[in-house]
């Protein structure tokens, strides 16, 4: 092999792994850094920023969530319908009550590049607010992020 040259992973030569994460009692932008790295694949020596090498993450617990200072009553999800006037405001405590899956991923979405790389990345996350999950064959590697 040439000295001279750079490494670049390819995406079917990369080993895939499953994580598996409890978010209870987690602090969510804490967590969620931790899991875009993972999804990214900066954890490994073959990381490639133009190439997913990123594992799979399954979250466990996403409803036991939780954030720092005033940030539960203060902070502000906001998305926009495309019509007119269409500016939905949800406080961080009304999602977390209705969707608590939805904190988790919007926060790693926001971690991720804004690109079609970053949304095939996210793909491979999977959030569940309870401890079950589906994902038992192929077998998780617990973590402890």
């Amino acid at each position: 092999m040439d000295i001279n040259k750079s490494f670049m992973a390819k995406e079917p030569e990369v080993d895939r792994k499953w994580f598996i994460v409890d978010a209870a009692d987690k602090v969510v932008g804490r967590l969620a850094s931790e899991i875009a790295v993972r999804l990214r694949g900066k954890h490994k020596a073959i990381f490639t920023p133009h190439c997913d090498t990123g594992d799979f993450v399954v979250v466990v617990n996403a409803e036991k969530v939780r954030f720092t200072g005033r940030k539960l009553e203060d902070k502000i999800y906001r998305h926009y319908t495309g019509f007119i006037g269409g500016l939905k405001e949800t406080k961080a405590k009304a999602l977390l009550a209705k969707k608590p899956c939805d904190v988790l991923m919007r926060a790693v979405r926001g971690m991720l590049p804004k690109n079609t790389l970053g949304r095939r990345q996210l793909k491979k996350l999977k959030v569940y607010s309870g401890p079950a999950h589906p994902h038992a064959p192929q077998k998780p590697e617990k973590i402890e992020l």
